[in-house]
Parts: structure tokens; sequence; C-alpha cells
């Protein structure tokens, strides 16, 4: 079973101005000189910058990641992908150059030193399934190809060629479709064939030699699970690995299938938490489970960059919600929670913040959760739960304790090391007195780090709780 990273946090929404990200890659020299990231001591929580160059990965791992003991990043691809502004791009291959619009290799290595050296690991994201959906042309990176012939890398022996007449997925109940037809064009590779094989693992062995720590799987479910472990088992040292496989009703193919490889994303987590937020009922979140996943192989979020885009979970464009159910992630001892920041967009094909062809950097502002940013401002919502990752660090894996629920609000002790009361009415405060295994004392409120006004005494503390929030404390 390979390794599950994390480690807690919490969330604002926070914009950005922008200044240009350096000029294009040219290193492609693997590199042979690695950095490790020290084991982190606390619990588990990370974070997904979503499209975030890897000057400004560096600069927030250094600045916040580290200091606020976030134990892992999530990047967006790294390989060389077609042109163009849009984000998807980045998910069309062309070649396993470590060159794109988010920066060189050169960057990309020393990021993942920068990030080492204040404790955070660093996941990236391996799009594996296919290589590009149009006809050909050139990569960002200067690499030509066409849709099925990529010099150097593969021919069209090395896709697969669908019976479907447009030559894509049309029915998800067959799995054979789901695994050898195309995903939207998306030229599909023959993923369990050796020689396949053997350059996707010199591809993610290469990234492993600049210092990743693991891979986020990208369209697992369109893989063989038997393929992945393949690919797994082939790859030099033991990274982490979580795998993409958004569970469907019905379909052949589900998250427990890849388990064997490593972890998965709770895909189901996040549709639950969607759909408890908004009623109130936040007390169920403690009953979510997805599926058969077990709690230390399930890496659980409320949005994700494709989430965000269909609508199927909460985001940014729904402040109080998304606030709430950031904190409902981090409050619940199922999973290794992910944190999203990414960027405000009225067009789902909209790419973040560019100059000439480069993704910009990143600065971000401090808004308020309910501000609503203007399209292509950088949305830096992880770092206003600072205050609840110390929380959680403190917790650890501690069970729910001492289960007060009343209407729309729930509170419970993890263990006897922390509380946390979470308030799912819309308008109405709550002032519950509450049982707690809180030795005797003063408190501060891990969200209002300032606001140290919480006394217990002989096992009982009365808290105020205002609207679409929470008050967690801890010893």
């Amino acid at each position: 079973m390979r390794r599950v990273l994390g480690i807690l946090l919490t969330a604002t929404l926070a914009f950005s101005a922008c200044s240009p990200a350096s000029e294009a890659p040219s290193d492609t020299t693997p590199s042979t000189t690695t950095s490790v990231a020290p084991a982190p001591a606390t619990p588990h929580v990370g974070v997904q910058l979503f499209q975030w160059n890897w000057k400004s990965v560096a600069r927030e791992c250094t600045d916040v990641l580290g200091p606020g003991k976030f134990s892992f990043v999530l990047l967006s691809p790294a390989q060389e992908h077609i042109e163009g502004e849009q984000w998807w791009t980045s998910y069309q291959p062309v070649s396993y150059r470590i060159e794109s619009k988010l920066g060189t290799r050169t960057e990309f290595h020393q990021m993942v030193k920068d990030c080492h050296e204040v404790g955070v690991k660093v996941i990236a994201d391996a799009v594996i399934n296919h290589m590009a959906g149009i006809d050909g042309g050139t990569g960002v990176a200067g690499s030509a190809f066409t849709h099925y012939d990529y010099p150097g890398l593969y021919t069209e022996a090395d896709f697969h060629q669908c019976a479907t007449p447009s030559g894509d997925i049309e029915n998800y109940l067959d799995q054979q479709e789901i695994q050898e037809c195309e995903l939207s064009n998306l030229a599909d590779l023959r993923t369990g064939e050796p020689a396949v094989q053997q350059r996707i693992s010199a591809y993610l062995d290469d990234l492993l030699s600049l210092g990743v720590d693991g891979f986020r799987i990208d369209a697992a479910k369109h893989l063989p699970a038997r393929d992945v472990q393949a690919i797994v088992d082939s790859l030099d040292g033991d990274p982490l690995i979580v795998s993409e496989v958004i569970r469907g009703s019905g379909e052949p193919i589900q998250p427990e299938d890849y388990l064997d490889a490593g972890s998965v994303f709770a895909f189901q987590f996040a549709k639950d938490i969607a759909g408890i937020v908004p009623g109130g009922a936040v007390h169920r979140a403690l009953e979510i489970r997805d599926g058969e996943v077990p709690s230390e192989q399930a890496y659980t979020f409320v949005t994700n960059h494709d989430t965000e885009r269909n609508r199927q979970t909460l985001s940014y464009k729904d402040p109080e919600k998304y606030h709430l159910a950031n904190i409902l992630l981090l409050a619940v001892p199922y999973g290794t929670p992910v944190l999203y920041s990414g960027y405000a967009f009225t067009d789902r094909d909209a790419g973040a913040p560019q100059s000439d062809g480069v993704v910009t950097d990143t600065e971000c502002a401090q808004p308020t959760p309910t501000d609503k940013p203007e399209p292509g401002t950088w949305l830096c919502l992880h770092r206003s739960y600072a205050g609840l990752v110390e929380w959680a660090a403190v917790v650890g894996d501690a069970e729910p304790e001492n289960l007060w629920q009343e209407g729309y609000a729930v509170a419970f002790d993890r263990g006897d090391l922390g509380l946390i009361a979470i308030n799912g009415n819309s308008t109405k405060a709550i002032e519950p007195e509450l049982t707690t295994n809180l030795p005797d004392g003063t408190y501060c409120d891990a969200l209002v780090p300032e606001d140290c006004t919480f006394e217990v005494k002989d096992g009982k503390v009365k808290v105020t709780v205002e609207p679409m929030t929470a008050v967690a404390l801890h010893a």
C-alpha cells in the first residue's frame, strides 16, 4: 500500500495582482540532485494550487504553506502541452519535457527544493491516459506532433482505435469503451502495452528525480487498474499515488478498484457535502464516507478544478456555503483533506492570467470570504484557515465525542484535545452550553484567534456561533 500524505488548514477568498512569469523553458537535462521533504509532524492536509506557476508555488511554500504546516501541495501538470490560453491545454500533453506555461524545468526543480526546505511535499499531476486532442501542431516548448504521432515518444500503434462512431466514449456502462475509447478526442494510449508503460514510467521517474513526492493520476478511471498498478510498481522509490476515479452509480469502474495502487480522491464526499450544507444539516457530515474507501486512502475535498466548473460541488461562487463546507472538511476525521485555490472565472474554459503564453505570478490580497471577485483574479482561499490547521494538528486522529446536535447546528469534542461547534443556520446565531473533555481554562477560537473569551469550567463551556461558521477550541 502506498504512503498517504496530508495536513490541515483554513480558508479565505484571496485575490491577486499579477506580474509576468519567467520566459519559456529550455533545459531538458535530467537532474541528478534531489531534495527530500522532512516528514510532517502534524496531521494530514494539503492544498491544490491550480494553475499557479512554479515560482509562485515556491513562494507560497516558503511564506505560507511551510509556516502554516501544510503537508503537501498539489500542482497542475508540468509536461509540455498544446498551445492556448485555456486551462485544459495543460491536460493535453505533446511531450514529456518539463516545460510548460507554468515555468521551466529549472524553475520546477527549484520550486520542489524550496517546498522541501520548509517541510512541504510536492504532488505532481500526471496526465498519462492520453496525449493531445487536436489534429496536430507545435507544443509550447516547440515539439511538433500530430494527433497520433509524437516523434521520439509515440506512434499510431501506441494508441487505441475505438469502434464507436465518434471514436469517443459513448456508453459509461461499458468498461472496455471507457478505457479504450477517447475522452473528448484525446488520443488514448495503449497503457497495457509494455513499451507504453516504459515511456510513462520514464517520465514519472524523471519527475521523481526532480524531487516530487508523488502523483495525482489524472483520468485514472480511463486506465485499467492493472495498468496503473504496473506503472506504479515500476517506479523508483515509493511515491504517493492518488488516483482520480469519479464514482458513477451503476458503472462498472469504481474507486475501490484502484486501492491496491494507492489512494483515491473522494468525489462522493464532495458531492455529499454540497448536498448537506445548503439544507443546514451539518451534523450529517460526520456520517459521510466514500463507498468502501477507508479513511487512510480517501483524499477528501470540497471542490477541484473540474467540479467548480461543472457545478457538481460548492465553490467560491457560493461564498458562505463554501466557507462552511471547508470547515466541515477540516473538522471531521474521515480522509486526508485537500483545500483548493485557483482563480475566478465566468467562462469555464478561461485560463489563468497570462502574458506572452506563460501564466503570470500569483499575488494574493486578503478580502473577506463573502467578497465576489472579478474574473481573472487569483483566489487564495487556503490562507484563511491557518488557525483551524493548528486545531487539526492538535486533535490528530482523535474520534468525535460528546456529540451535541440541535436543529441546524452540531458540536463535538475530538478526544480531550479539541472542541468544535458548527452553525449551519443561515440567519440565526446559536449560544449552546456544551459538555467538553477540555481541561478547565481560557481558550481562543482557532478561526478568530484574537477571540480568547471561552471559559471551560467543570467540563462545560458556553459558545456563541454566528451563522454559517464555527468556533473551534483546542488544548
